[in-house]
C-alpha cells in the first residue's frame, strides 16, 4: 500500500526532458535512457534475464537485508527469486544504456543476488564491476551465470559487505565510477553504506540507490542522502535513486519518468 500510494504522488510530481533545464540531465535523458535503440549487448541481457527466470533450482537463502515481502521460506527457487526481487528487463536494459553512455570503468554493487543488474552493468562494457553478495547459496547461481555467459570482467565477492568494503577497498583508497546500492532495504544500512563509501567517490562518480520508495523510512533516507552538501544533483525515477557529485553543477533534484 506505501508504494502504491508513493506511487500515486511520484506521478503527479514527475515530468520527461521538457520539463528539465539542465542540459547534463536533458542529454542524459535524450541521448541515453530516452534512446530508442537495441544493441547485441541488450539481446544477451534478454539471454540471461530468460535463463535466470526459468531456472528451477531450489537453494535455501540467507537473508541479511530487510526481508522479503514475498517469500515465507528460506528455501526459494532462483526462477521464483529472480521474478520477485530480480531487476526487470527494462531496468536492466536502461542500467546497461547508462554504464555505456559514461563509458564507467569501474563499478562496485552491493547485492548480486542471482547477478541480473550484475549481468547488465557488465554486459559488453568496458567496466571492471565489483558485486558483493552475503548469501554463498544465491551467490553460486550468480557465479554460474556469469561463467555461462562469460562476464569476465565480474568479479564476485561472498561475506558481510562490512568486513569485505572495510578490508579490501577502503584501506586502498580506491575510487569507483559507479556505485550500486542493492542489498538493504533499510534506513539505517542504506545510510551507513552511503557515507561509508562518500570516499570512493569522485567528481564524475554516479551512485545508483534501488528501491528509494520501498518504505517510508527508505524514503527517509532518500531525503537524508539529497540534502548531503557532497550531493549536487539527484534523478528520483521512483524505483531508482540516481545521485551525481558535479561539483560544477548547481544542487538540483529532478523527479523524472524513466
Amino acid at each position: 500500500m506505501h508504494q502504491l500510494i508513493a506511487y500515486i504522488k511520484f506521478l503527479f510530481r514527475s515530468t520527461n526532458q521538457h520539463g528539465v533545464h539542465s542540459p547534463f540531465v536533458y542529454d542524459l535523458l535524450t541521448k541515453c535512457l530516452y534512446l530508442k535503440n537495441d544493441t547485441p549487448a541488450f539481446q544477451k541481457i534478454r539471454a540471461y534475464w530468460k535463463a535466470v527466470n526459468q531456472d528451477p533450482e531450489i537453494i535455501k537463502v540467507t537473508d541479511f537485508g530487510a526481508g522479503s515481502k514475498v517469500f515465507k521460506s528460506n528455501e526459494r527457487k532462483v526462477s521464483n527469486i529472480a521474478k520477485n526481487t530480480g531487476i526487470p528487463i527494462k531496468r536492466a536494459l536502461l542500467l546497461n544504456k547508462m554504464v555505456s553512455y559514461f563509458q564507467f570503468k569501474s563499478g562496485l554493487e552491493l547485492g548480486t543476488s542471482v547477478g541480473l543488474s550484475s549481468a547488465a552493468i557488465a554486459m559488453e562494457n568496458p567496466i571492471l564491476l565489483t558485486t558483493l553478495e552475503g548469501c554463498p547459496e544465491t551467490a553460486k547461481v550468480a557465479q554460474r551465470y556469469f561463467e555461462e555467459f562469460k562476464l569476465e570482467n565480474i568479479n564476485l565477492k561472498v561475506g558481510e559487505f562490512d568486513e569485505i568494503l572495510d578490508s579490501t577497498f577502503l584501506e586502498s583508497s580506491q575510487k569507483f565510477d559507479l556505485i550500486y546500492f542493492d542489498g538493504n532495504h533499510q534506513k539505517v544500512p542504506t545510510l551507513k553504506y552511503f557515507k561509508k563509501l562518500l570516499p570512493a567517490a569522485h567528481n564524475n562518480s554516479v551512485f545508483i540507490f534501488d528501491d528509494i520508495h520501498w518504505s517510508a523510512e527508505m524514503e527517509e533516507a532518500w531525503e537524508e542522502i539529497k540534502a548531503h552538501p557532497s550531493v549536487r544533483v539527484t534523478i528520483d525515477s521512483f524505483y531508482w535513486g540516481l545521485v551525481f557529485f558535479r561539483k560544477e553543477q548547481e544542487k538540483e533534484h529532478f523527479t523524472i519518468r524513466l
